[in-house]
């Protein structure tokens, strides 16, 4: 098969490598795509959202699958502009990719099809938001209803905050055309778990537990992130637990795009609360999350080209796949000052040292190439470095030891991901630093 993957971060890094071993991959391309993809695709030159590119590209090259990565890709229609082409792709539809780009749109849909969630409502009229958001208990969280770059959500402890939250989403504009609309939403008291699944439009086949970590310091400190490491499995969810998730989440959103005409093919992701009343959704993507899905790749056995293929076509309901036993551990190595202001162009070394066949890879997210071919920083999440053991403590060492080898001025990371594992903890003493 001839294969595109639209995106240029660490999670179509990920997936660039995995498809990139596949028997099955022909040729495979990367759009617009980074300096860790060229080793596995050939980099196209046009943006993520760049729907018309995309498809003249698709027609021009005979693409026969295409893999969409972010979610601003699917936002701009670019899975509906492909099929409308011929292509078979990945990814939902504008429609049914609402889940995520749409806060509003999930949580009505969630009303509709009497899928657990927390206590909501939806406003433009900052009175009516701050009437609502004081019927609530803190914390409540107040988020922005489109798509802000990972700074759409403000969970407040006072309602005094929430208040300043709702004036600087409505009434300050802030956050732009994402925060037109909010919704105001009851915090909830428990613990956060995250599940994913390939999904065919009717069928969904959960992935193995991960759990990342968003704050950006050590102790779970600091401002959120778009995730600064991840584990897998995650030990804090055993199968029951996920089962539950999948019947009472994950399944019950399926049949409702379905139901209401906007059958949803990708990979949806649950982020869940698990409390006194049961697991309740607080939000979904749709798409891989990332840095999540760095270690899910390094744990699979089987060929992922064939399962896309069968999300596309609509026969997961006859698919399996295979897992390694081995856990995995991702540390992100960002840029000094992200998530706020970032400096770029720093040159990495120490990549070669790093290899799959010696069980730590380097999933680049934002580098790039200066004219002397070194690879550069270009981005605040820089790399994904991925490790795989037999335990999780196996895998923690061996990630830390290829962190270390690698270096740029004012690199950052934080030193506790996964230290929280029970595992470790126990031996340790270390407190829960989840995010």
């Amino acid at each position: 098969m001839r294969v595109m993957v639209i995106g240029g971060g660490g999670r179509e890094h990920a997936l660039c490598w995995a498809l990139a071993g596949s028997p099955l991959t022909d040729e495979l391309y990367c759009a617009p795509g980074n300096a860790g993809t060229i080793k596995d695709a050939v980099s196209v030159n046009f943006a993520v959202d760049d729907v018309d590119a995309a498809v003249h590209f698709a027609h021009q090259q005979r693409i026969d699958l295409v893999v969409v990565g972010p979610e601003a890709a699917l936002a701009a229609g670019m899975t509906d502009a492909l099929i409308a082409a011929g292509c078979k792709v990945f990814g939902p539809s504008k429609a049914a990719a609402r889940v995520e780009t749409s806060k509003a749109f999930m949580k009505d849909l969630c009303r509709r099809h009497d899928i657990p969630t927390p206590a909501h409502g939806a406003f433009t009229d900052p009175k009516s938001a701050r009437t609502f958001a004081r019927k609530l208990t803190p914390p409540i969280a107040v988020k922005a209803d489109g798509l802000a770059a990972g700074k759409g959500v403000r969970v407040c402890a006072t309602r005094e905050d929430a208040d300043a939250a709702i004036h600087e989403m409505l009434v300050e504009k802030k956050l732009g055309a994402a925060g037109r609309t909010i919704v105001v939403e009851q915090g909830l008291a428990g613990r956060e778990v995250s599940a994913m699944a390939l999904v065919d439009g009717q069928t969904a086949l959960m992935l193995p537990t991960a759990r990342d970590y968003k704050r950006a310091f050590d102790n779970d400190e600091g401002p959120n992130t778009g995730g600064m490491g991840a584990v897998s499995p995650d030990e804090t969810i055993d199968a029951a637990t996920l089962e539950r998730i999948r019947a009472e989440i994950v399944q019950p959103a399926v049949d409702a795009l379905a139901a209401e005409g906007q059958p949803f093919k990708g990979v949806l992701y649950a982020g869940v609360m698990l409390g006194e009343d049961g697991p309740q959704v607080l939000e979904f993507n749709a798409r891989f999350g990332d840095p999540e899905v760095q270690v899910l790749v390094m744990r699979l056995m089987s060929d992922l080209l064939p399962a896309l293929v069968a999300a596309c076509d609509g026969v997961l309901d006859t698919f399996d796949l295979r897992w390694f036993e081995e856990a995995a551990v991702t540390v992100v190595m960002a840029a000094q000052g992200y998530p706020g202001a970032y400096d770029k162009g720093a040159a990495i070394e120490g990549l070669d040292n790093l290899s799959a066949e010696q069980g730590a890879m380097a999933f680049h997210a934002g580098t790039d190439m200066d004219n002397a071919g070194n690879v550069i920083t270009a981005g605040g999440r820089v790399l994904a470095v991925t490790a795989l053991g037999e335990s999780v403590a196996q895998a923690r060492d061996s990630v830390y030891q290829a962190v270390r080898t690698i270096e740029w001025p004012g690199a950052h990371y934080r030193t506790d991901i996964a230290a929280d594992v029970p595992e470790i903890a126990a031996a340790t003493g270390e407190e829960s630093a989840s995010g």
